[in-house]
């Protein structure tokens, strides 16, 4: 049998005729509708508009505008319901035909206002249960912003004028009478011949398929498909009931809708959009008992909560059934590169303490598909929050190399492994189509140990999640010759099976890095420099609030605090901190970023104060963990006395000599560094080279504009060597050089500076950057021979090599770093700190002197068009600093001195600190009071060098009983013990984290469950 002209037959006459038969009548209703004047709201202030006549036809909707209509209309008395037919109510409020989550969407209420279901295109319609219908839909007239566009620019990221022309016009809103066994029919006749196609063409099982429809094709008749479908599904029963091999893969398919938080629609938007599939999921779990859907993000149904409380009951039920399936764990899918040590610890406590507040569940899958690469850090903190297992779907996205497994232990730097899977189906947004599923089969890397993968279908980010025909799909792949079986399940029945059958898995060491997207580590700068700085306030928020509850009784901001990180938390999420969003969500970013300094700022200083009452003695209040100008880490004290000041004196060429009594650096006439000697008198820069020197290049990706940097980047660059003006002088004892710069449209103006005594010199820019496709890098040539480079991540670091001897190295062209990263060679080193970049690039080359150059790029900037037009156009300040001779815990503190991690302050008394480490390399992370609303103290530590470290701890909380938890704050089965918070010895492994509890031991002997 020709399948090709089998194909040609089927496809005329499923779209000709057998999609048309599905409706059999249909039924005019009644529109009324009313335009929202402004921002979304909710429907207690709808009921009572003024609703005027509506019509099919009629256009509606500026971008981001929303329309309700009031939909009436009676069932005809001559329409049959029976097991064959049922009513709907089908609307088309002008879908595109654009995959769903990208255009128009609807949400319907009854007149009660408790939610029905939502409306988008793959899933637009309502059911009719009685001999009537009166519903309100809620229509969003969110623009069509596609992803496929990647680099076109667009003008609708932004809240639209008033007078912007509709985008949508009312194509379809009538009564449907439909014949469900057309509907079967045309879900068999989908599955065989998808089947089919993936087939050999020569195999037996492709010749009956083909033949069978083939043969259906003769049976039926489209001038009375009423009598003909029977017989037309009987022909096809017999090749649908044959049964798989055994040998077949096995799916176990989970019912999913990855919704970005916000990305090409506002965190607003984001709301409805999740009320909208949550409602579609409910139905469908009501209708289907063997579906189980998957849910990963405990803010967005904190905001069902809030917003739609009769939606969040109904998934309350649901989750108590073990239907709907909390999974993920965390307060928001995050990206993992950028965020810090402890807001990324904080995902998973704030995530997972919700659930069990709200549901009584913990999740043990920590599920992120969408995440831009996976820091090193993470299978600590999965395991360490209650976690047993980690998915992840992006990984697929590599341009370069491909994951050589599906299933593996994931082993983090510190040596700590947790289950990991990646679907070999290689999508989050299936829909179980006989193609994706051979794709699974095909693709699957570990036949030879495991039978079973994960595959997560339905539409996400608005599209509604899983629909009808996704269930119809799967339930005719449950066990179907030539197909993998497919079972509906939930995540943890894969992981059961998956690790009953994997005993011996193969492990994955250090970080799983993205060969894509490498962008979102410079895009957005003033997002990424918001989050920096909240981070540090909120630490230094936590530390002194807690000090000063237990030193002067001050009380706690606890709901503060709390909101606070939540707010965090959710700017953290992968589409918003990276810088791929519109406009409209970077810029509200941007202002509560502002909003959450100020509020932090003022919990800092009424905890300070209420350490040190009011006086006028001048204090540094050091936050940071490290000791810094000789504060020790935690305290408030005397200001240090300043050393002498930096000098400053011409050079014989026309440059300067600075020094400062621990650094001589020497800057050339146009205000770049030729020249930087410790103490010891070793040269750091690289000979004949300049540091601090800033080239533009072209970039233009090939793909995604916000989101990556292509290696062709280098191929040229405009070298801002040049500079229009530089001057020099000494400023309050720092010795500096100021040279100005301009490239195209856009100004730079770089300080190079030396204070008293820091050991390091500073670079600064402020950049009034207006550049399009442009991106601005910095490059410091150092005289090291570094076969690695280490560079900061959360609780740690990693050592990447500088060279690209394979083609894993030379795919980490650009790579992440927080807040340092050094490199250096026995006995020598050099660190380079930052306060708000992360994208870096180590190279090394042979000079013709036979020396060795390791030259440390820096992205500063960058200039996409999309999805923001004007993203990082505007004034920006950076700071950085070159320490040399410096080794790991020197990068740590110049790191987190450039953090801000000193206050000035005035007060009446100095304030020791609360907790104390002896051991530098044993750093204390996070100092605050239990989430559980007791007075217990939280201490949480880690080792920074990379190894095996014993520190005394001293926690000044006199008798208090000190015991391990894990990061929800329970007690470690075989957990250590200290009876008394006095000196406690603690030996940690190379980069371990440690959480201590300390109560007082009344309360502790008495409430040993809050533990």
């Amino acid at each position: 049998m020709n399948g090709a002209s089998v194909q040609d037959r089927l496809k005329r006459f499923v779209e000709e005729t057998l999609r048309k038969a599905a409706v059999v009548r249909a039924a005019p209703v009644d529109i009324e509708a009313w335009a929202v004047p402004g921002e979304p709201v909710p429907f207690t202030d709808v009921v009572g508009q003024d609703f005027a006549p509506f019509a099919v036809g009629q256009w509606w909707g500026r971008p981001w505008s929303t329309l309700w209509l009031h939909v009436r209309g009676a069932v005809p008395a001559d329409w049959t319901r029976d097991a064959r037919r049922r009513v709907e109510l089908v609307t088309d409020p002008g879908f595109s035909g654009l995959a769903p989550g990208f255009q128009a969407e609807g949400l319907a209420f009854r007149p009660d206002g408790t939610v029905i279901k939502g409306i988008s295109p793959r899933n637009a319609w309502l059911p009719v249960h009685g001999d009537s219908i009166d519903v309100y839909l809620e229509l969003a007239a969110n623009p069509t912003i596609p992803p496929e566009s990647h680099w076109q620019p667009t003008t609708l990221g932004v809240p639209s004028d008033a007078a912007a022309p509709p985008l949508y016009r009312l194509q379809r809103l009538e009564l449907a009478l439909v014949d469900a066994r057309a509907e079967e029919l045309l879900h068999d006749i989908e599955v065989l011949r998808g089947l089919a196609v993936q087939l050999p063409p020569a195999t037996p099982r492709a010749a009956r398929i083909w033949s069978a429809l083939d043969r259906m094709l003769d049976a039926i008749d489209p001038d009375d498909l009423v009598e003909s479908i029977d017989r037309a599904r009987g022909l096809l029963a017999p090749v649908l009931a044959s049964p798989a091999a055994a040998s077949a893969h096995r799916i176990v398919a989970v019912g999913h809708a990855h919704i970005d938080s916000a990305w090409l629609w506002p965190v607003r938007e984001t709301v409805r959009k999740c009320a909208r599939t949550f409602s579609n999921v409910l139905d469908l779990l009501e209708r289907h008992p063997d579906l189980h859907f998957a849910c990963s993000s405990a803010q967005q149904l904190a905001w069902i909560e809030e917003r739609y409380p009769d939606l969040f009951a109904r998934i309350r039920q649901q989750v108590a059934q073990g239907r709907f399936v909390l999974v993920g764990g965390q307060w928001v899918e995050p990206d993992t590169n950028l965020p810090g040590g402890e807001p990324t610890a904080r995902q998973l406590i704030v995530g997972k303490r919700w659930f069990l507040e709200k549901f009584g569940v913990e999740t043990t899958e920590v599920w992120l598909p969408d995440t831009f690469g996976y820091s090193a850090a993470l299978p600590q903190l999965v395991r360490l929050s209650g976690s047993d297992w980690f998915m992840t779907q992006k990984i697929s996205w590599n341009q370069t190399n491909r994951m050589p497994h599906h299933s593996f232990w994931w082993e983090g730097i510190d040596g700590t492994r947790v289950f990991t899977h990646f679907p070999p189906i290689e999508t989050y947004n299936a829909e179980l189509s006989p193609a994706e599923l051979a794709h699974a089969e095909r693709t699957f890397l570990d036949h030879g140990r495991g039978t079973v993968s994960l595959a997560p279908f339905g539409w996400g980010d608005g599209g509604g999640g899983p629909t009808r025909e996704m269930i119809a799909a799967a339930h005719r792949q449950a066990d179907l010759e030539g197909s993998p079986r497919v079972d509906l399940g939930t995540p943890r029945e894969f992981y059961e099976r998956a690790a009953a059958e994997n005993a011996d898995l193969p492990v994955w060491s250090g970080e799983m890095y993205l060969e894509l997207h490498r962008g979102t580590l410079t895009s957005q700068l003033r997002t990424k420099q918001g989050n920096r700085r909240v981070e540090r306030m909120l630490h230094e928020a936590e530390l002194w609030a807690t000090t000063a509850a237990v030193r002067a009784e001050h009380p706690y901001p606890r709901e503060s605090l709390r909101r606070a990180w939540e707010r965090t938390l959710l700017l953290q999420f992968h589409d918003i901190l990276p810088g791929s969003s519109i406009a409209w969500v970077h810029r509200e970013a941007e202002a509560e970023h502002a909003r959450l300094q100020q509020e932090l700022d003022m919990i800092v200083r009424t905890s300070i104060l209420a350490l040190t009452g009011e006086g006028n003695l001048e204090l540094t209040a050091n936050s940071a963990p490290l000791p810094l100008d000789g504060i020790s880490a935690g305290a408030v004290a005397p200001a240090s006395a300043s050393p002498a000041p930096a000098t400053l004196r011409p050079a014989d060429d026309g440059g300067w000599i600075l020094e400062d009594g621990v650094v001589r650096a020497e800057v050339d006439a146009a205000g770049l560094l030729r020249s930087l000697r410790d103490a010891s008198g070793r040269e750091a820069i690289a000979p004949g080279a300049r540091a601090g020197r800033l080239l533009v290049h072209p970039d233009r990706p090939d793909k995604w504009d916000a989101w990556d940097i292509d290696r062709h980047y280098r191929a040229r660059s405009v070298d801002l060597g040049h500079a229009d003006d530089v001057t020099a002088g000494v400023v309050d004892g720092v010795a500096q050089v100021r040279a100005t710069r301009s490239t195209g449209s856009s100004t730079i103006v770089q300080t190079v500076s030396l204070r008293p005594g820091g050991g390091a010199v500073d670079i600064a820019l402020r950049v009034d950057w207006q550049e399009r496709h442009r991106l601005l890098r910095m490059y410091v040539p150092l005289d090291v021979h570094a076969d690695r480079s280490s560079a900061e991540i959360q609780f740690g670091h990693v050592e990447r090599p500088t060279h690209g001897n394979t083609s894993w190295d030379a795919a980490r062209f650009e790579i992440a770093a927080q807040r340092w990263i050094h490199v250096g060679e026995p006995g020598y080193g050099v660190a380079i700190a930052n306060d708000s970049t992360y994208g870096h690039s180590v190279e090394r080359d042979t000079r013709r002197d036979g020396g060795t150059t390791t030259t440390v790029g820096l992205s500063v900037l960058r200039a996409p068009s999309f999805p923001d037009p004007d993203a990082d156009r505007g004034t920006h300040e950076l700071s950085f600093s070159i320490r040399p001779g410096a080794g790991l815990r020197e990068a740590a503190e110049e790191g987190h001195r450039l953090d801000r991690g000193l206050r000035r302050v005035r007060g009446a008394r100095t304030v020791a600190p609360l907790v104390r480490s002896s051991e530098p390399d044993v750093r204390i992370e996070t100092v605050k009071l239990a989430e559980d609303g007791t007075d217990d103290v939280i201490v949480r530590l880690y080792e920074a060098s990379g190894g095996r470290r014993t520190t005394t701890l001293r926690i000044d909380l006199p008798g208090a009983l000190v015991r391990e938890v894990d990061l929800l704050e329970r007690a470690l089965i075989g957990g250590r013990v200290f009876t008394d918070s006095g000196d406690i010895v603690l030996t940690l492994r190379p980069f371990e984290i440690v959480t201590l509890r300390c109560a007082q031991k009344a309360r502790a002997a008495s409430d040993e469950t809050s533990l």
